[in-house]
């Protein structure tokens, strides 16, 4: 038997229903009767209206059934059964009999009707079992901020004035601790927002938000938001401006007239679409359907698509959303799968155009930063840049902006970084990297990929994840390895400035005070004075959709920026290859041995029995040194070369010689020499990639 697990899709609750005489405060109906179920096609069982909530917060009743059968799942004899059973309760409110709302505690005997339990801050729980709680074992919250903090005067949903005393009447936000609110209020913003927009009005918190208010007993309907269910709520946005602005309109019809073609046709501004203008009264050509209203040509150079930032007009042009990030790419996988599946599809908004990058020397990392910072910038280009991707990120990872080991790199803070934007570039680069082919970027640290994508979602941060032998470091650890108060406040007091600088110099009361200190040390040094770099680092990852897509599914992307490139293997490097064969019999019966000798061919090169490397063979066939995180385009595939004319018999070994395998880099396709030893097909893979290999710098 289950207890009641399904969530039900009801409406707010409103009176008790007056048309069940026999037991009227057993039956808590709805305000809205869509929500409440009407049958007459259980035997005699009539209709049954307005039973949600008291079958969800009923003691004994069960939901037996399926979601089509009785009430929502509730069959009719169970909640009959009920009804006699709260019939004999008497609530402790009222005094009346039929209370069949109990406190969820086994020692609490006290039982209510459920309206009457919302006027006696009784808690019910709509989730789980829906259990209920009585004042007295309800749930409740804790103020766990700082005393030197001040506490919101107001309601964040009505804006009320409001007493900064938690309650049964008053509630907070459990993560950013400044939004308090009414529990009206926000039960009210529960029920206009549904599952899919209800969130926290300040941190816009969306997990642990929702996971609060339910155990505090606010409802969340599983719907979606009640403005997106207005029937033509939008039908604003459909109407077109078509009215003449002009200082003086010269159309005798009048400036609300608009012609389909011609002299007097309302032309909109092409920036804001709010404004607009005959073509005869601006003095515009006939021809002319690009205009831009006296507004928007003051708040930009006319040209723009943007309203330029006031950071300055030369480095903002690249900013442009239209630059950033079609961000419709960031939706098109809405499963979850392999990186290389979800970066591929963002390949589909790049153009055919390509973007010559000239790198001098080894200056990979300026040859990147000069391409970003180009005016004419569009990431949908593709990249003419050969093997410089596994150099770029490497520069990235040694560069100004990251500190840290190798391998585990945390985010620097750097001034001139900041003045010069580079956050920005350097995640401009990796999303651009990312998507046009590039290595995987394997540098991140876990707390690094934890504080820009929220993954692993809600895990405090602690000490180690702070970037070793640094000032800050030194001091939090020390704070931390304190084993008594003396010792602990000797730590405080010689690191005074950099509690004062954190808002963290307070009373050192007990050695308990130790964990949240370390705790707001760790968060102020990693998450609060890093808000700028973090912010411009993920507005960067925003190019081509990258950072929506990594948010939508971290635990995909973690090994893509926190774990090293793996060792190339044989059974990757076979699984990469689609193998075509002939359609003639006697040719596919030549070639079928061929792909176990280059099977065999890949563990001799695995296990260096072979004068060649993996990452040759990779190199030859492909044209890559490494496999990039979005896989290889097109997808690579072997064929088979077979020798111009057939051997006499007796002379195949003769006939093995001068056949060497052939790669076509652009198309990632690899010809492999049709020989009837596994020996002539080794010296001959091993003789073509060699040479291969020992011209590749005069090609360079």
């Amino acid at each position: 038997m289950k207890k009641k697990v399904r969530r039900l899709q009801v409406s707010d609750a409103g009176s008790i229903g007056e048309d069940c005489e026999s037991s009227t405060r057993l039956y808590y109906h709805c305000s809205k009767r869509s929500c409440c179920k009407t049958s007459g096609s259980h035997g005699s069982s009539g209709q049954y209206k307005g039973l949600c909530c008291f079958n969800l917060t009923s003691c004994g009743v069960y939901q037996r059934g399926e979601e089509d059968e009785g009430v929502f799942g509730f069959l009719v004899d169970d909640i009959r059964q009920e009804i006699r059973r709260s019939a004999r309760l008497t609530c402790c409110s009222c005094k009346k009999k039929g209370a069949c709302v109990g406190c969820n505690v086994r020692s609490c005997r006290k039982t209510v009707h459920f309206p009457c339990g919302r006027k006696q801050s009784f808690i019910s729980q709509f989730t789980g079992l829906f259990p209920s709680y009585c004042p007295d074992h309800s749930p409740t919250q804790t103020l766990c901020v700082g005393s030197d903090l001040s506490l919101p005067q107001s309601c964040s949903v009505c804006l009320d004035s409001i007493e900064p005393v938690l309650s049964y009447s008053v509630l907070k936000c459990p993560c950013c601790h400044a939004s308090w609110f009414h529990r009206d209020c926000v039960q009210r913003q529960a029920h206009s927002a549904g599952l899919f927009f209800f969130r926290c009005t300040l941190c816009n918190n969306k997990d642990s938000f929702q996971e609060e208010m339910l155990r505090l007993g606010i409802y969340i309907p599983e719907r979606d938001a009640s403005w997106e269910l207005e029937a033509n709520a939008y039908s604003e946005l459909l109407e077109v401006y078509k009215r003449c602005d002009a200082l003086a309109c010269l159309c005798n019809d009048g400036p609300m007239h608009s012609a389909k073609t011609g002299w007097f046709e309302v032309i909109r501004c092409r920036l804001c679409g709010s404004r607009g203008t005959h073509r005869k009264c601006s003095g515009l050509k006939l021809d002319t359907s690009d205009w831009a209203c006296s507004d928007c040509t003051q708040a930009t150079d006319g040209k723009a698509s943007l309203v330029a930032s006031p950071q300055g007009g030369q480095r903002r042009s690249r900013l442009s959303k239209h630059h950033l990030s079609p961000i419709h790419s960031s939706i098109s996988c809405k499963r979850s799968g392999s990186p290389e599946e979800l970066l591929q599809a963002l390949a589909p908004q790049l153009g055919p155009l390509s973007v010559q990058v000239e790198v001098r020397g080894c200056q990979a990392l300026s040859a990147g930063l000069d391409l970003v910072r180009r005016p004419d910038f569009d990431p949908t280009h593709a990249l003419s840049v050969r093997d410089e991707k596994q150099l770029l990120v490497q520069q990235i990872q040694d560069s100004v902006v990251f500190e840290g080991p190798d391998g585990s790199k945390n985010l620097a803070l750097d001034s001139q970084a900041l003045r010069e934007d580079l956050y920005f570039d350097v995640g401009c680069l990796l999303a651009l990297s990312l998507v046009h082919g590039g290595p995987p970027v394997g540098f991140f640290s876990r707390a690094l990929f934890q504080c820009l994508f929220n993954f692993p979602p809600n895990r405090p941060l602690a000490a180690t994840h702070m970037t070793p032998d640094t000032h800050f470091t030194r001091q939090v650890s020390r704070i931390a390895e304190a084993e008594s108060l003396d010792n602990l406040k000797e730590a405080t007091a010689s690191s005074w400035e950099y509690l004062e600088l954190a808002g963290c110099n307070r009373p050192i009361r007990s050695l308990k005070d130790r964990q949240a200190l370390v705790e707001d040390l760790v968060c102020f040094t990693m998450i609060t004075r890093m808000q700028l770099p973090l912010q411009r680092f993920r507005e960067g990852l925003q190019t081509l959709g990258v950072f929506d897509q990594v948010q939508l599914f971290p635990s995909a992307f973690c090994g893509v920026f926190c774990e090293a490139d793996d060792r190339l293997t044989a059974q990757t490097l076979a699984q990469l290859f689609t193998v075509h064969f002939s359609q003639q019999e006697d040719r596919l019966n030549r070639e079928t041995p061929v792909v176990t000798f280059w099977r065999h061919f890949l563990l001799e090169c695995e296990v260096g029995r072979s004068s060649i490397s993996l990452q040759d063979l990779l190199l030859f066939a492909t044209g890559a040194e490494v496999l990039p995180t979005a896989g290889l385009l097109p997808p690579p595939s072997i064929s088979f070369l077979h020798p111009l004319s057939s051997s006499p018999p007796g002379t195949e070994e003769a006939g093995d010689e001068g056949l060497f395998p052939q790669s076509e880099p652009s198309s990632k396709h690899l010809l492999l020499p049709v020989t009837s030893s596994y020996q002539a097909f080794k010296s001959s893979m091993e003789q073509a990639v060699s040479h291969h290999m020992h011209l590749l710098p005069m090609e360079s």
